[in-house]
């Protein structure tokens, strides 16, 4: 399973690529998208893909009994997933004003414009 993930992963970290390469601003932005969606889950694939019960320690007890998910790569990428939100937010406004102003989504007629 685990390599099938990283095979996954690599594939989406390069069409990531691919895509922030593109001319457009919006494949730009797409781009971002799925490197953000490669990042997480990056995250989930190196800690571990097992499945375990909730990380609770029972009263009276030094240590878990058993197999536990590890909290921490869920609260990275739930807070990374938001993040990322927010950058696709801002980047949909930026692109829809800069297209209003410049009437294109070519990254490279948008340098050469004066506005």
């Amino acid at each position: 399973m685990e390599t099938l993930m990283a095979y996954a992963i690599g594939v989406l970290f390069g069409c990531a690529v691919y895509m922030m390469l593109r001319r457009s601003i919006v494949k730009l932005v797409i781009g971002l998208i799925i490197l953000s969606n490669a990042a997480n889950l990056l995250i989930f694939a190196v800690s571990g893909m097992t499945r375990g019960a909730p990380p609770l320690i029972p009263e009276g007890m030094q240590l878990p009994e058993g197999a536990i998910a590890d909290p921490l790569p869920q609260a990275l990428v739930l807070t990374a997933i938001v993040i990322a939100f927010g950058v696709l937010a801002f980047s949909v406004v930026l692109i829809h004003r800069a297209f209003e102003v410049v009437e294109t989504d070519d990254l490279d007629q948008m340098k050469d414009t004066d506005t």
